[in-house]
């Protein structure tokens, strides 16, 4: 059992290394899925989005107005870092397999997620039975004043948007 642990421990990041390299605007990355080494990112430009000047497209307006969707906070973390983390299609229908997010940096998520630093909005929509069904989201990092979007998916026109949306009325 002691083995079992120490293995589990070894397959994540350490959660306080992880957030001392987001708080000097370091963040990890992989090549593959299951890739077990992980590398980490400086960019020298960061996109930011200043809260009071987050401007709404009409389209997106429409789409708030229309309540197409159910938005959640936290409700489904691990569903929506699994989407994030899905091969996305490729223009000419074939799946690309490769993602940044790997098993690794995935479980180092999942574990910052159960202490309170790692959030995910998701995006609902009724299915044809009436099931409620994850049709976008996107997660993140956040400490202090700061929350570090890290990835988003969208199974439906606008839902990732919508997820924007609520992420930035909520911060």
């Amino acid at each position: 059992p002691a083995h079992g642990a120490m293995q589990r421990a070894m397959e994540r990041l350490d959660p306080e290394l992880l957030l001392l390299a987001y708080r000097s605007g370091i963040f990890p990355m992989a090549d593959a899925r299951d890739d077990p080494e992980v590398f980490w990112v400086e960019p020298k430009m960061r996109g930011i989005l200043p809260l009071d000047g987050f401007r709404c497209s009409h389209s997106l307006a429409r789409a708030l107005r229309r309540g197409r969707f159910g938005v959640t906070c936290n409700t489904a973390f691990d569903q929506v870092l699994d989407a994030c983390a899905a091969p996305r299609p490729d223009p000419e229908g074939a799946e690309d397999g490769d993602t940044w997010i790997s098993e690794k940096i995935a479980a180092s998520y999942r574990q910052l997620h159960s202490l309170g630093h790692a959030h995910s909005i998701e995006c609902w929509q009724s299915g044809p039975n009436g099931q409620r069904l994850l049709v976008g989201g996107l997660y993140g990092v956040g400490f202090d004043r700061v929350f570090c979007g890290e990835s988003m998916f969208s199974r439906a026109t606008d839902a990732s948007k919508v997820a924007l949306a609520w992420l930035v009325c909520a911060l």
